[in-house]
């Protein structure tokens, strides 16, 4: 549950793992955290007795407003685990007892505020007798070819030529580090401007 690119690659990656996979995404852009669990908790146990899926254990994966959406959804609904990713959930306005599910929080420890509020969240699951783990994701310097290694699609000169582009704007440090959050940087404005043509325009999504 969670950004409709991200949930793409997340959910082939499972596939590759023989998992068997029900992405849902929100009717809006970002998650209703109440208004749409009567829904989700519907079109999952329809599915998974309709599949006679009842006996395997059920996970749920959220990321950005899914990992609130999630961590939330969790208190409502029975899952063997869940994953929150990019997210510190919202576990202040919901009852954690030692019943609620293992949970893994996969963030960015650069985004300080998100990391202290993670912390917090680790020692009161834990002081309930919740299992909880953390996946610190450090940043990665990039280079001529991190996209084309990274995006299904994506070959290697046009990888090149973003690098290019990125080094030029002061998009990267000297070392290729981003010098400010991604989300922010305006980088499709500046592909526009030097006529960067992707051979898809859905491969925008993936960087």
């Amino acid at each position: 549950m969670g950004e409709d690119h991200l949930g793409t690659a997340i959910c082939g990656k499972n596939q590759e793992n023989q998992f068997v996979v029900v992405a849902v995404s929100s009717r809006g852009r970002c998650w209703s955290l109440m208004k749409e669990t009567l829904v989700v908790e519907r079109v999952i146990k329809w599915w998974v007795k309709k599949q006679n899926l009842e006996s395997l254990p059920l996970v749920a994966l959220g990321a950005s407003s899914g990992g609130y959406f999630v961590s939330m959804f969790a208190s409502k609904m029975k899952f063997s685990s869940i994953v929150v990713m990019i997210a510190e959930g919202v576990f202040e306005d919901i009852d954690v007892t030692k019943d609620y599910p293992p949970t893994l929080f996969v963030h960015m420890p650069k985004d300080k505020r998100m990391k202290k509020m993670i912390d917090v969240n680790l020692e009161v699951m834990r002081r309930e007798g919740v299992d909880v783990a953390e996946v610190k994701c450090l940043e990665l310097p990039l280079s001529p070819t991190f996209l084309a290694d990274r995006v299904p699609g994506l070959d290697r000169r046009i990888s090149e030529e973003l690098f290019d582009m990125f080094k030029e704007k002061g998009f990267v440090d000297k070392k290729g580090y981003l010098v400010n959050d991604g989300r922010v940087i305006p980088w499709k404005e500046s592909m526009s401007e030097r006529m960067v043509s992707l051979p898809n325009k859905v491969l925008v999504n993936y960087i």
